[in-house]
Parts: structure tokens; C-alpha cells; sequence
């Protein structure tokens, strides 16, 4: 801490202002862009993300209709699953962990409470459900195995129904309501951790145990799909291979026949996305060290101005006992603070900036389906700093290795 040596960096910044001034913001613009870009694309990934709320490793089937002649079937057949499908894929495909089959009302059902009535989509699920597609429970409880075993007729509403029928900040759990003229007893509430449209179709929703939609509203023995989470270290690819091949074999489908099922591999999709947001950041890292790198560039560049202009001072100050190493250090010092403050104010100013957005949509409702928790990763952009410096540093290290190298007797003889 030379007070001296601060001194005289000061006033060689002094004698050019705007050298300086430019030099210091190719560096901070460079950091400020790094870190917007990071936090522009951490908060569309985390908005993207959000409405991803179905477990990252799911495969769902459901049945279509056969596309080829097979066994004297002709094409255009149906294809209709069955409980005993169920049956089968969870006792020969032991790769599957869990088995969540599905039911659900043709079109929107009419629902009444008291005077109020409304169309909601009516689904019949398992409490396995919740392992492939997790809900905020609100109240009450969601359904259990009894719930199935009993064909019991309970239900579990969303939160936007519960507003329609029972009016908001009012409890409906033990109340009863009309689902298409059957009566059932609800007994939770439930809220989507979804975001945006996605979230809101979620909550217009009812859940009724699988068994009783089979037995109350005329589809014994049917599946609509079949949810199904593979064992740890088992590829989702592997488990919707196998239960495909099962299910056409059971229902007497040509193996090659690909139209005849419906299949949606969670697993696959995410793993594409993954790739393309990693593209994103990894080209928005690219554009940002290339400015970083300009930044380091510009520094060299003014280091050597500088020390050309002052051949005659360093020829003097050697001539005086200057060491060659005491030279170096001088050069180097004003190439790393060149870069350390302005560098430092970018990441500040970007990081300050996010900080001030996500309050602001913190203020308009947390979120959006596009967009949600712009942030920085801090670890990163230290990592990006110190990185900066020292390329700054080493930027400087040839101009002070020239100085270093300067007789005194030539550098006073400089104009």
C-alpha cells in the first residue's frame, strides 16, 4: 500500500481521462454483460422450468388405433387397455417402480354445489399419481388406497373449482357436490405448482378415485394411459420399449405398428431441453469472455501506449536503482487495478440490476410461464472476475517485460 505509488497512478489516469475511461469500461461492459446474460438465461430456464411439474423421468402410453394389417386385423382397429394390462406390466416389467393407470370423463362434466354449477375435466387417478405429477395439497387429504379399494366416492378439487362452487376463502372438504349427477364427498383441495396457463388448466381439475369413475360412469375394465416411473438407474427409453412391446403383444399388434400407441417419454423431452438451454448458456458465455477478453486486450494495448510514453521516467527511475523486478511490479499493478475495479463495478451493477427486475416481478405475482427468478451465479462470475484479472495481468506482463528490458541510457535519449 505505497501511498506514493497510488499518487502517481492517479495522475498518469488524471493525464488521460478519456484513455482511461474507455479502457475501464471496455472491462466493466464486459462483466455487466456476463452477468445479464447469465441472469437472463438462469430466469428463462427457471421459467420454462416452472410448468415442467411432472417427475423428469416418466413414460406415458396410451392406446390409439392399429395403422397395418396383423393376424387378419385389418388397420384402423382400436386398441382398448385394460386392468388386467395393469396386472401384467407391473408383474413382468420389473424395471417399472411405479404404475399410476389413468381414467378420465369424455368432454368437461357438470358440477353443482347448492345453486352454483360449472364444466370442469373429471380424471380418475391413483395415489401413485402424485409421484409422477405432484399438487400443493390446500386441504384436507388426497386419495388413498382405501379410497380405491372401496370404490368410494370422495373427491379431491382444485383450487379454482373450489372458488367457482364454494366461493373463495370458503372450506369445502366434507361438503358434497353433483359430478354429472352422481353425488361425492370432497375431501381435499389441491393447488398446482405449475405457473401460467399450465397451472391454472391444473386447478380447474377434480380427482376421483380410478375405480369408482370405472364403476360409477360406465368404463369397467378400461384404461385411458398408464404413468410410469422406471427404477433407479433404468432409462425411460428401456421402460417404454418393454411396456410397448407387452402391450402389443396382448393386444395382438404388429411390433412394428408405431401409430398404434401413444407414447410421451418425459425423460427424452427434458433431456433435449437440457441441451438446448445449455447451448444457450454456453453461447451467452462465449459472447461474454469474448468481450472479457477485448476488455484484457484494450488493457495490454494502453499498457504499452503508457509505457512508451514514459520511457524517459522508467530510464530514469533504472538509473536511479530501479531493479528490473520493481519495474515489472509497477506495470503490472496498474494493469490489474485497471482491471479489478471496473470489473468488480460490472458485476455489482448486473447483479444489483437482476436484483432490482426480480423484485419487480416479485411485485406483478412472482412469476411467468417464460420467465420467473432471473439469477446469478455468484460462484461463476468470482470465478469470471479472477479470471479477468488475470488476464489483465498477464495482458500487462509483455508492456512491463519491455520496460523491465529498457536501457537507461537509450530510454533518455526518447522523445
Amino acid at each position: 500500500m505505497d501511498v506514493d505509488r497510488w499518487r502517481e497512478l492517479f495522475q498518469t489516469w488524471q493525464k488521460h481521462k478519456l484513455r482511461t475511461f474507455l479502457t475501464a469500461f471496455g472491462v466493466f461492459w464486459g462483466v455487466f454483460m456476463l452477468v445479464m446474460l447469465m441472469g437472463g438465461g438462469n430466469g428463462l430456464y427457471n421459467g420454462v422450468t416452472s410448468n415442467w411439474n411432472v417427475a423428469k423421468n416418466t413414460v406415458f402410453v396410451w392406446p390409439q388405433a392399429t395403422t397395418v394389417p396383423y393376424r387378419g386385423f385389418q388397420p384402423g382397429r382400436a386398441i382398448h387397455f385394460t386392468d388386467t394390462d395393469l396386472e401384467d406390466i407391473r408383474r413382468e416389467i420389473k424395471e417399472v417402480r411405479v404404475v399410476a393407470p389413468k381414467n378420465q370423463l369424455e368432454g368437461r362434466a357438470v358440477l353443482k354445489h347448492g345453486r352454483e354449477e360449472a364444466s370442469f375435466e373429471v380424471n380418475g387417478e391413483v395415489p401413485e399419481i402424485l409421484q409422477v405429477l405432484p399438487v400443493k395439497q390446500l386441504s384436507g387429504r388426497f386419495l388413498n388406497q382405501t379410497d380405491i379399494l372401496q370404490k368410494r366416492k370422495v373427491t379431491v378439487i382444485g383450487s379454482r373449482v373450489s372458488e367457482v362452487l364454494f366461493g373463495l376463502g370458503n372450506s369445502p372438504v366434507g361438503k358434497y357436490i353433483s359430478i354429472n349427477g352422481v353425488w361425492f364427498m370432497v375431501i381435499g383441495t389441491f393447488e398446482s405448482y405449475s405457473v401460467g396457463e399450465e397451472g391454472a388448466n391444473q386447478e380447474q381439475t377434480v380427482f376421483i378415485p380410478r375405480t369408482t369413475l370405472q364403476h360409477c360412469f360406465n368404463q369397467p375394465n378400461r384404461v385411458r394411459m398408464f404413468a410410469l416411473l422406471p427404477q433407479p438407474e433404468v432409462k425411460a427409453a428401456e421402460v417404454e420399449r418393454k411396456v410397448c412391446h407387452l402391450l402389443k403383444r396382448k393386444h395382438q399388434v404388429a411390433p412394428d405398428d408405431f401409430g398404434s400407441l401413444g407414447t410421451a417419454n418425459i425423460e427424452e423431452e427434458f433431456s433435449q431441453f437440457q441441451k438446448l438451454f445449455n447451448g444457450i448458456y454456453l453461447f451467452s458465455l462465449m459472447v461474454s469472455l469474448g468481450t472479457l477478453g477485448a476488455g484484457a486486450v484494450g488493457v495490454g494495448n494502453i499498457m504499452l501506449i503508457t509505457v512508451k510514453e514514459r520511457s524517459k521516467e522508467l530510464g530514469i527511475r533504472k538509473a536511479l536503482g530501479a531493479s528490473p523486478l520493481r519495474v515489472i511490479r509497477m506495470v503490472l499493478t496498474e494493469a490489474v487495478i485497471l482491471t479489478l475495479f471496473p470489473g468488480y463495478l460490472g458485476l455489482l451493477s448486473g447483479t444489483v440490476l437482476w436484483e432490482i427486475i426480480a423484485s419487480l416481478i416479485a411485485g406483478e405475482g412472482g412469476s411467468s410461464e417464460f420467465f420467473s427468478n432471473p439469477e446469478v451465479d455468484f460462484q461463476l462470475a468470482i470465478i469470471c472476475l479472477i479470471a479477468l484479472i488475470t488476464a489483465g495481468g498477464l495482458a500487462g506482463l509483455y508492456p512491463a517485460y519491455q520496460a523491465a528490458r529498457l536501457r537507461p541510457v537509450i530510454a533518455l535519449k526518447t522523445e
